[in-house]
């Protein structure tokens, strides 16, 4: 079942370029944010300066977009980044995840389009509102793409919100039907989907795979991730690209065992980038079935946790490199390949730049996958999980330095006071603790009850990515530096899983993840614990004194100037949390601006700002309970402005000017507050 509700559109959708930019502030022309990072090179980039470090606090609220009748409740994890062209914003929105079109000057509501998908939606992998929609236009028609969480593919009429009628089966592509790996267990019920933007790349729209967010999966025997491209005007496949090698194909026997058989995942997740004039797709790809135990599938395994070129009009790899062997971290690939023409030592290079949770930048040149700077293979950490098979050596990049913590050292704990800092070398006594790729263990009591790694699974940069300057060729990233994780591995309680050891802690419940109830809208993933057999015993909290175990900063945004390859600034970004900055034990204590923990947080650049948002309200004496959306200088991390949101930044902000006036929007949501689009402008006259 379907339905589009039409209200009005009177804007024009024509796309208007930046080579016009200085006349269109001064003329009432546009300037539009045409894709999910702005343009298909993923920069979140636009050379606007009506906003600027002189204004930004004066900003003021245009309109807001409350996403709580999109759909059958409210949604609480709003993670979109809306488009915008000819006047008109298009994002996707509520608990079924509908395209909205709004009048990009008034936020009034010009068309809805929703799909009601009963049990296949009920059954979805990724669910909720989604990143984003998708648009293409020849000129004289003009799209709009999505992908549900039922993982169907629709392209509608940009005017009026109706489906396509020319395109795939009456404006729709079952992408679990059309796909060269048979879906088990059913169409219905089988677990793959996507939640991600589609990418449009003259007429080929690019469409990643995914699978169940959590820890613990039911089977290594799960569906298998590809990336396909389809005509965008009638919905045909082109190609499909399969991350996991079939047997004959170049990377197969790096699954020792034939495991590449019976193994799942690896899919592309987050957003592909890509390069019409080299003919190149940037295909960003995560690890396999499981995310901490690999004894399923020993071997380097080929194409997971690997950036992989492949042509646009073939699927076929012209190069890949592999960021991580045999992955057992969750770190997934996570982030949109960064496009961008450098120059180093006095020559030019064309490059891609990959952000990452480990916090290190890959550089390569994005026509044949040459480093920039060598990523030699360093020895790695060894473990001792029964089964498990290692990789003897890891690629760390020689340059850029890693922009965020990687392992976990002594010197990385809460030092606040010489007492807490005590206090934590006590604690860890009782966890494994080690450089980056410090493999996780079996759980016991009294000890090691987990290995402790800062990045995996939330850490470093996640799926927001980062932005780059194609002036100043400087990336600029947020990261979380504190996400702390404890990997120990337990055997699954029966029925659970048929792997032989699964995410927890000894004598603690595993938590297990579960789609969600009998109707599409209702939340998913959730969570159901189940108690391993034999358990006893108690887990210590990581924290000392109701502290981050791990020192500030918690978050950080670094510009990272690619032509040398050094890094010019750090900040820590985000007020520091109410429950320190109030903490008894800190009484007294002259505490520096900490950051915040968060994972969801992206960067948008202006001709001369960074601008991104706290991850959680704070409360201080001289403002109300909010968070902020920050500005900071480009070229020196000083913060020039704050405005005020009602909650922390859910989803990557954007930028555009219609009629010569600029417009930022950022999606709001998290703890009790429900999600919605802010946009906000300067005052008038102002």
């Amino acid at each position: 079942m379907r339905s589009t509700k039409k209200i009005a559109l009177g804007a024009s959708l024509a796309i208007l370029g930046l080579c016009s930019l200085a006349t269109a502030q001064t003329t009432g022309q546009s300037v539009d944010w045409p894709t999910y990072t702005g343009d298909i090179s993923g920069s979140k980039y636009k050379a606007l300066d009506q906003i600027n470090a002189s204004n930004f606090s004066t900003l003021e609220v245009a309109w807001r977009f409350k996403t709580d009748n999109i759909g059958n409740r409210p949604e609480y994890k709003l993670e979109g980044t809306p488009l915008e062209v000819g006047g008109v914003v298009y994002a996707t929105a509520g608990s079924r995840r509908a395209v909205v079109a709004l009048d990009a000057q008034t936020g009034e509501l010009l068309w809805v389009h929703g799909e009601k998908e009963g049990a296949r939606g009920a059954a979805a992998p990724r669910q909720l509102s989604g990143r984003g929609p998708s648009y293409w236009s020849d000129g004289k028609k003009a799209r709009i793409l999505y992908v549900t969480p039922g993982y169907q593919l629709i392209a509608l009429d940009a005017k009026n919100g109706q489906r396509i009628a020319s395109f795939g089966n009456s404006g729709a592509v079952d992408l679990k039907a059309d796909s060269d790996q048979v879906i088990k267990p059913d169409l219905t019920s089988g677990e793959i989907g996507w939640q991600s933007a589609p990418t449009v790349v003259g007429d080929r729209v690019l469409i990643g795979s995914a699978f169940r967010e959590g820890f613990t999966p039911t089977s290594a025997d799960n569906n298998k991730g590809t990336a396909r491209a389809y005509d965008v005007r009638t919905g045909k496949k082109i190609w499909e690209f399969h991350t996991i090698p079939r047997k004959g194909e170049p990377g197969y026997e790096s699954w020792m065992k034939g495991s590449a058989e019976h193994t799942g995942n690896t899919g592309i997740w987050t957003e592909m980038t890509a390069d019409p004039q080299a003919g190149l797709v940037y295909l960003p790809v995560e690890s396999p079935t499981s995310d901490f135990f690999g004894g399923t599938h020993p071997g380097n395994n080929l194409y997971a946790n690997s950036l992989v070129a492949v042509d646009i009009n073939s699927g076929k790899v012209k190069w890949f490199f592999q960021f991580i062997h045999h992955e057992i971290w969750d770190y997934d690939m996570s982030s949109a390949p960064l496009l961008m023409d450098i120059t180093v030592g006095g020559k030019p290079i064309k490059a891609v730049a990959e952000p990452t949770k480990m916090g290190m930048l890959y550089v390569f040149d994005r026509l044949t996958g040459k480093p920039v700077w060598p990523i030699p293979e360093k020895t790695a950490p060894k473990g001792d999980v029964p089964g498990e098979w290692y990789a003897p050596t890891q690629p760390i990049p020689s340059k850029p330095a890693a922009y965020a913590r990687t392992g976990v050292s002594e010197g990385d704990l809460i030092d606040f006071t010489p007492e807490m800092h005590r206090k934590a070398l006590e604690l860890v006594k009782d966890y494994k603790i080690g450089p980056i790729y410090t493999p996780p263990v079996v759980s016991k009591l009294p000890g090691p009850i987990a290995t402790l790694g800062l990045g995996p699974a939330n850490g470093g940069t996640n799926w927001p990515g980062g932005s780059f300057n194609p002036e100043n060729h400087t990336v600029y990233v947020y990261a979380c530096n504190s996400c702390l994780l404890p990997m120990g591995l337990v055997p699954p309680p029966p029925g659970m899983s048929d792997l032989p050891y699964v995410i927890g802690q000894a004598g603690q419940p595993v938590v297990m993840i579960n789609a969600a109830g009998a109707d599409q809208g209702a939340d998913a993933p959730l969570a159901r614990k189940v108690a391993p057999a034999g358990g006893g015993g108690s887990r210590r909290s990581l924290t000392v004194d109701g502290l981050p175990l791990i020192k500030p900063p918690y978050g950080t945004i670094s510009a990272i100037n690619l032509d040398p390859g050094v890094m010019d600034w750090q900040v820590a970004h985000g007020e520091t949390p109410d429950y320190i900055r109030n903490s008894a034990a800190l009484k007294g204590i002259n505490l520096p601006r900490t950051g915040q923990t968060g994972f969801n947080i992206g960067t948008l650049l202006t001709k001369s700002l960074v601008i991104a948002g706290d991850a959680s309200v704070t409360t201080t004496p001289d403002r109300p309970r909010g968070a902020m959306l920050r500005a900071y200088d480009q070229k020196t991390g000083r913060e020039v402005g704050n405005v005020l949101m009602p909650a922390g930044q859910s989803g990557a902000p954007m930028t555009y000017l219609v009629n010569g006036k600029q417009y930022i929007i950022v999606a709001v949501s998290g703890g009790d507050y429900s999600g919605e689009y802010i946009c906000y402008t300067l005052p008038s006259g102002g």
